[in-house]
């Protein structure tokens, strides 16, 4: 999937894949990685979602990866909050206090810009992610964490009667990408209300990945 398509969409304000609240799976399963309050969260594909705000007024930082510097200029007026600008690499780093989001290809994101984190939360990357990325995303965002734990969330539904993206992952697939440097743990699974995007029965899957080794 080329990159114009995520800046198309943002440009045209098709964000349909923007949650109007926070994930209650966020709220319900984060803490079982046991992460502490203060410790660093990474976000891949963030957007502008409510979720960091939720991170931030629970005593956690964040860091985050956008392909859409107006799905991030979105996020900081919405935090009431005028970031910091400047150049990492081939990135836009925006910061402000215990936010760190880098603008651009999140491919061009090294663990020495990222920084040292401490979990992982997953919402809307993988799941936007068509077949033939996953591998090189999942292999990446390990490089980058230093395999970090992860709270993964996932849909699965038919995916031969509805395009994504959200893709579908079936456990198999999550498998495919994780198995070899995670432990997982398929924490809770509850239907999608009201369908995907109202169109189709699906199910969300929150993942517990934890390093095995």
């Amino acid at each position: 999937m080329e990159t114009q398509f995520w800046h198309n969409k943002w440009r045209a304000g098709e964000i349909g894949f923007h949650q109007d609240e926070v994930n209650t799976l966020l709220k319900s399963h984060l803490s079982a990685l046991g992460i502490k309050k203060g410790g660093r969260i990474f976000v891949p594909l963030c957007g502008k979602t409510l979720d960091i705000k939720w991170l931030l007024d629970n005593g956690y930082e964040v860091a985050g990866a956008e392909l859409s510097e107006l799905a991030i200029m979105a996020l900081f007026e919405d935090l009431g909050v005028q970031p910091q600008v400047s150049q990492a690499g081939n990135l836009k780093r925006f910061h402000s206090n215990n936010v760190d989001l880098f603008v651009g290809d999140i491919f061009e994101l090294t663990g020495a810009l990222l920084g040292p984190v401490d979990a992982i939360y997953d919402r809307a990357a993988l799941v936007a992610l068509p077949p033939a990325m996953r591998a090189q995303y999942s292999a990446h965002l390990i490089e980058i964490t230093s395999s970090a734990p992860q709270l993964l969330i996932t849909f699965e539904y038919d995916q031969d009667a509805f395009d994504g993206p959200p893709f579908s992952l079936d456990t198999e697939e999550i498998n495919r990408q994780y198995a070899d440097k995670y432990d997982l743990h398929a924490a809770q699974t509850r239907p999608v209300d009201g369908g995907l995007k109202g169109k189709i029965e699906a199910t969300e899957t929150a993942w517990l990945l934890r390093r095995n080794c």
